[in-house]
C-alpha cells in the first residue's frame, strides 16, 4: 500500500538531504513555489495560444489551453482542500507528527493542474495525432530502422502527457532539472505512469496513454520511487492518488466548459444547453434565485457554477469512498466514471462532440493543423539529419539557427534529434507555428 508520507514528498531533482514539512516556511511553502514556477514558465505562458476546442478562434472569447489550465487549477486546488481535510482526519500523524495541513493538498493538485496540458503542441489533439502521423504514415518513417522499438512507439503515439514531463524536468540552458518542481507535484501530474510499451495491455485508466519519453526514464523511476508508487502488471506504476483529483478538475471543466464555449460561439441552442445543465444540477437548483435570472447569460452563469459545485462535491466524495483502494492500486477508473451523475455529464459530452469537436470551424483548423506541423517536422528533421551525417546545407543552418540550435554540437543519436525537433515544435503557439509554416514556405 502507498503511504501518503512518502507521497506527499518535498523533495526535488538534485536534493541531497530530505525536506521535511515540518521545517517549511509557511509564506514559501515548497508546493505553492511549484505553483509559481509553472505560472512564469516560458512554456505555461504560451499556451495563451494554443487551441483549447477551436483552433485560431476570430470569433468570440472561447478558452485557450492557459484559460482552461487556470480553471482546472482552481478546480484542482478545491478538490484537494476537501479531500485533504478527510485524510488528515483519517490519518492524524500526518498533521501531528510530520506537519502536513489540508492546504498542502490543494496546493499539490493545483500545481499538477496548472501544468497538466503543458505539454501538448500546437491545434489542440489534432496536434498530437500530426506528429504521430507523420512518423507511422509520412516521411518520418524513414527513422524506423534507426531507433528501438519503445523510441518509435514515443513518435509514433506523440503524447502530450510525456512531453509535458520533459518539459518540467529535462535540464536546458545550464538549468538543472528544468523547474525543479516537488516530487509530489510531478506524481501528481504523471496520468499515465509508464512507457509507451507495452501499449494498452489493460483496461486500466492510467493504461490509456503513456507518461515519459524514452530520455526521461531514469528521472522518472527516481520519482516513481521516492513516492513509493507500486508496480502493474509489468505495464508501469500505479497513479499518484492526487492524480485522480487532477484528472477530475481535467474532467470537469472540459464537460461544463467547452460545452459553455459551444453555446457562446452559437454553436449550441441556449435552450437545448440550459435544459441539460438543469438535467446535472437539479437536485442543487434553487428554483427561488433561479426564476429571477432574467438573461440567458445570467442563467447559463448560475447554472455553470452549480455545475462545476455539484461535480467538486461528487469527485471528492468518491474518493474519499475509496481511499484505501485508491492507495493499494486498486481503483482502476476515473473518478466522475463512478458518478451518479455518469450519465448526464455523457449526454453534455455528446452534444459537444456533435456540435463543437465536429463543427466545421473546428475541422477547417485541424486539417490546417495536420498540414503546418506535417511540414515543419519535415524541414527541421531533415535539417538535423543532414547535420547528423555532416551534410549540412545553408539552408538547414538557416532552419537550425531558427531553432536555436549549436551548430557545433552533434546530436548523439536520432532518438535525440527527432525528440529535439517534437519538443521544439510542441512547444510552439498556434500563431507561432502558422507563422514559420508561411515563412518555409516563401511567403514573407
Amino acid at each position: 500500500m502507498m503511504q501518503w508520507e512518502q507521497l506527499l514528498s518535498l523533495r526535488k531533482q538534485g536534493d541531497k538531504n530530505k525536506r521535511l514539512r515540518i521545517e517549511e516556511n509557511e509564506t514559501r511553502l515548497g508546493f505553492e513555489v511549484d505553483y509559481d514556477r509553472v505560472i512564469f514558465s516560458s512554456a505555461f505562458r504560451s499556451l495563451q495560444d494554443k487551441t483549447q476546442v477551436i483552433p485560431l478562434s476570430k470569433t468570440s472569447f472561447v478558452h485557450t489551453r492557459l484559460t482552461h489550465s487556470l480553471e482546472v487549477s482552481v478546480v484542482g486546488r478545491s478538490l484537494g482542500r476537501i479531500v485533504g481535510k478527510e485524510i488528515l482526519k483519517k490519518h492524524p500523524q500526518l498533521q501531528n507528527v510530520y506537519g502536513y495541513q489540508f492546504n498542502d493538498f490543494g496546493a499539490i493538485v493545483a500545481a499538477a493542474a496548472l501544468a497538466h496540458d503543458i505539454g501538448n503542441p500546437p491545434f489542440g489533439h489534432s496536434g498530437e495525432k500530426a506528429i504521430g502521423d507523420y512518423f507511422l504514415n509520412g516521411n518520418g518513417k524513414r527513422f524506423k530502422n534507426q531507433l528501438t522499438e519503445k523510441e518509435y512507439q514515443d513518435l509514433v503515439d506523440f503524447e502530450g502527457n510525456a512531453n509535458g514531463f520533459k518539459i518540467l524536468t529535462e535540464s536546458k540552458n545550464g538549468v538543472e532539472g528544468g523547474l525543479r518542481l516537488t516530487y509530489a507535484t510531478l506524481g501528481a501530474f504523471m496520468k499515465y505512469p509508464k512507457q509507451s510499451l507495452p501499449k494498452k495491455p489493460t483496461t486500466h485508466v492510467a493504461d490509456k496513454k503513456f507518461g515519459v519519453f524514452q530520455n526521461e526514464t531514469d528521472f522518472f523511476n527516481e520519482v516513481v520511487s521516492e513516492l513509493g508508487l507500486l508496480t502493474r502488471n509489468n505495464s508501469g506504476y500505479s497513479r499518484h492518488p492526487l492524480t485522480f483529483l487532477v484528472e477530475a478538475a481535467d474532467d470537469i471543466c472540459y464537460t461544463i466548459i467547452d460545452f459553455e464555449d459551444g453555446i457562446n460561439l452559437g454553436l449550441i441552442e441556449e435552450e437545448i444547453a440550459l435544459e441539460y445543465l438543469i438535467n446535472l444540477v437539479k437536485n442543487n437548483l434553487k428554483k427561488d434565485v433561479y426564476s429571477k435570472l432574467k438573461t440567458s447569460q445570467d442563467r447559463l452563469a448560475y447554472l455553470r457554477s452549480l455545475a462545476i459545485n455539484t461535480l467538486i462535491a461528487e469527485a471528492a466524495t468518491i474518493f474519499i469512498e475509496n481511499e484505501e483502494a485508491i492507495l493499494k492500486g486498486a481503483f482502476s477508473e476515473a473518478l466522475l466514471d463512478r458518478s451518479q451523475y455518469k450519465a448526464q455529464i455523457a449526454d453534455i459530452i455528446k452534444i459537444s462532440v456533435e456540435k463543437v469537436y465536429q463543427s466545421t470551424e473546428v475541422m477547417e483548423k485541424e486539417i490546417a493543423g495536420y498540414t503546418i506541423l506535417s511540414t515543419l517536422l519535415e524541414v527541421f528533421t531533415t535539417a538535423f539529419e543532414n547535420q547528423y551525417l555532416g551534410k549540412t546545407r545553408q539552408y538547414d543552418k538557416l532552419l537550425l539557427k531558427m531553432f536555436g540550435s549549436d551548430l557545433s554540437q552533434k546530436p548523439n543519436s536520432a532518438y535525440e534529434y527527432i525528440m529535439e525537433c517534437c519538443s521544439f515544435i510542441s512547444r510552439l503557439t498556434d500563431g507561432n507555428a502558422l507563422q514559420i509554416f508561411q515563412k518555409v514556405k516563401g511567403n514573407l
